[in-house]
């Protein structure tokens, strides 16, 4: 073969691995097309939030059964503006001050009921009853949603939030599964998800004990508890409906000594969380509550998480704060 079929056959051979390559590219570029829009679907929770309604649970967007609620009442201070509300147009709301849960409420098995019973009598007659809050315990899941601040802290692998009162972390694991075996503790065992646009949590294994709780009307749980947390952002408009639903049920804590506040000049996106308690053990039915949560900002202005200890505030009479003493001296 003279030099011409030599250059013939190595062109050849050229063009066929250039094709090649080229054929393997393409799905590579595809996979790459695919993360891409994948990881742009994940919202973006990683701030300082800030919940300001309150003492319970709002009612469920979604309809449904809902969590037990106050039976005090007094007309509403302020809007969800921080605005003053005249007296005469005031709605009559859920407040702070005492916290008497409806043991009525139909999601209550008959022994729950009368735990909320007696709370609400402690409550009234000899107040304030003991709760995490004041006892400077762990709050757990869903008691800790009380807290009017929340950091979100975003990992590939990993979601943590802090809560503003006595700096509670939750450690949440992304797209794991349960063990077989969990073992109780205050916070459980938390998994969690990317579902498009909304962050799911779900929480087995939280600890029973000494002021456990699933609200501040003392509402008890079992082992059995289960609760799944849905987060997604909604536009300003969209939660400003929401929060004025609410506020028809509950008080607006937008003046509040946690250290964090809503930002009201904020206009971009808030942050809906809608959770599910499920405990066969204690309530007739699985039931919901939303809460929203608008951009929040420290008392200096700054969106940093701000310092909040539970035993170095035992002077706050509503809450009671117990400070933590040995129970008998070290030397």
């Amino acid at each position: 073969m003279d030099m011409r079929g030599w250059n013939f056959l190595l062109l050849a051979s050229l063009a066929a691995v250039t094709s090649a390559c080229g054929q393997d590219a393409a799905p590579a570029a595809g996979a790459a097309s695919t993360a891409t829009q994948a990881a742009a679907s994940v919202p973006d929770l990683s701030r300082l939030w800030a919940n300001s309604l309150g003492p319970g649970f709002p009612l469920p967007a979604s309809g449904g059964p809902g969590p037990v609620l106050n039976k005090v009442r007094a007309r509403a201070a302020v809007d969800i503006y921080g605005k003053d509300i005249p007296p005469e147009n005031a709605p009559i709301v859920s407040i702070g001050g005492r916290r008497v849960g409806d043991h009525t409420a139909p999601i209550l098995q008959p022994w729950a009921a009368e735990i909320v019973k007696a709370h609400a009598e402690k409550e009234v007659n000899d107040g304030p009853a003991h709760n995490p809050i004041n006892q400077c315990r762990p709050g757990g899941v869903p008691f800790v949603f009380y807290n009017l601040g929340m950091e979100i802290l975003q990992k590939p692998d990993s979601i943590t939030i802090v809560y503003v009162f006595d700096h509670e972390v939750r450690h949440v694991r992304l797209n794991e599964s349960h063990p077989a075996q969990v073992t109780p503790s205050w916070w459980g065992h938390s998994v969690g998800r990317y579902e498009g646009d909304t962050l799911v949590i779900d929480t087995v294994g939280i600890k029973t004990g000494p002021y456990t709780m699933v609200d501040q009307f003392g509402t008890p749980h079992t082992d059995q508890l289960h609760v799944i947390e849905r987060y997604r952002l909604i536009d300003y408009e969209t939660a400003n409906q929401l929060l004025e639903r609410g506020a028809k049920e509950n008080a607006s804590f937008v003046r509040n000594d946690s250290g964090v506040n809503p930002d009201f000049n904020e206009k971009g996106n808030h942050l809906q969380l809608d959770f599910t308690v499920e405990d066969p053990g204690a309530f007739t039915t699985p039931w919901s509550a939303t809460v929203i949560y608008r951009p929040g900002r420290n008392v200096r202005g700054t969106t940093q998480m701000p310092e909040t200890i539970c035993a170095e505030n035992p002077h706050e009479l509503t809450r009671q704060a117990a400070v933590p003493s040995a129970d008998k001296p070290d030397f």
